[in-house]
This record gives structure tokens, sequence and C-alpha cells, in this order.
């Protein structure tokens, strides 16, 4: 298993918004579709999935951005960073973009989402590659297999 010397902490590009995390990744992603690459001006989001127990807001507060949709985005209310990602029906995990943390160096994407959106000189190392989103039963064995493979994986 891989040391993940946690707990980690990061913040927002002006530092009025920290988090603190407390727990390992469930696993890593990037995400290629249209509504990602617009809110973080980039070809893809890089995201990982944290169990919500492992999560904390520990300075600042928070204001939802996006669509406004079911999906709740949590951006900085100063600089509009967009920190992480809330999904309604499934509270047990806070996808955080990884780019926020104070020391992002140990992130690879394990999984790619939307690739059927993504540009096409766009490439990560990810190991698993999804046209929209995995089907909700193959979760727990992508979670699994990263938990088990993420000493090598990530190094």
């Amino acid at each position: 298993m891989r040391d993940w010397k946690l707990p980690w902490e990061g913040g927002c590009r002006c530092n009025q918004v920290r988090i603190k995390i407390t727990a390992p990744p469930l696993l890593t992603m990037a995400c290629h579709c249209t509504g990602c690459q617009r809110m973080s001006a980039s070809a893809f989001s890089l995201s990982a999935a944290i169990p919500s127990q492992g999560f904390e807001v520990i300075k600042g507060e928070t204001v939802i951005g996006g669509l406004h949709g079911e999906v709740r985005h949590h951006f900085c209310a100063h600089c509009m960073s967009w920190m992480f990602t809330k999904v309604p029906g499934m509270d047990w995990f806070v996808n955080i973009r990884a780019t926020m943390l104070d020391d992002p160096s140990w992130f690879k994407p394990f999984i790619e989402t939307y690739t059927r959106e993504k540009l096409l000189w766009a490439a990560t190392p990810a190991p698993h590659k999804y046209e929209t989103f995995p089907a909700f039963e193959d979760y727990a064995g992508l979670t699994k297999e990263f938990a088990e493979q993420a000493h090598i994986f990530l190094g």
C-alpha cells in the first residue's frame, strides 16, 4: 500500500479558502467533458475522489458555480477558483480539484471520463478510459484496483 503522507492541505489561488484531506483518494480522474473544459479553461479537469469524512473546508467559504444545476461545483467567492464538486445522492465522496492541493506532484489520473468530448491532442496516462462515466456498478472494482495499484501507478 502507498504511504499517502496525510493529512494534505490545499487552497484556492488567493488562499481565502483552505481545505484539509485526512483520507486517501478512492480514485483519481481526468474529465474531458466540455463543461469541465470550460470551467477549468483547459483540455480537462483533474480530480481526486476523497471520502467525505476525510474532507474539510478549514478556512473561508465557497459559493456554488457552474450551471447551478444538481451537481454542486464549489468555487472561492473571491478568486473564483473551482475547488471541489459534490454530487447529490453520492454524498460519500467529494471530488477535489487535484491542483488545489499544496503538493499535487503525486497526482496521475487513474480513469479518463468523457473521452468522446476530448480534444484530439489531449492524452493522459490513465489506464481506464470511458466515453462518458463508468457504469455505476464498475466503481467498486475501480476503487479496489486503485487502492491495490496506487503504489505502483502513482510511484
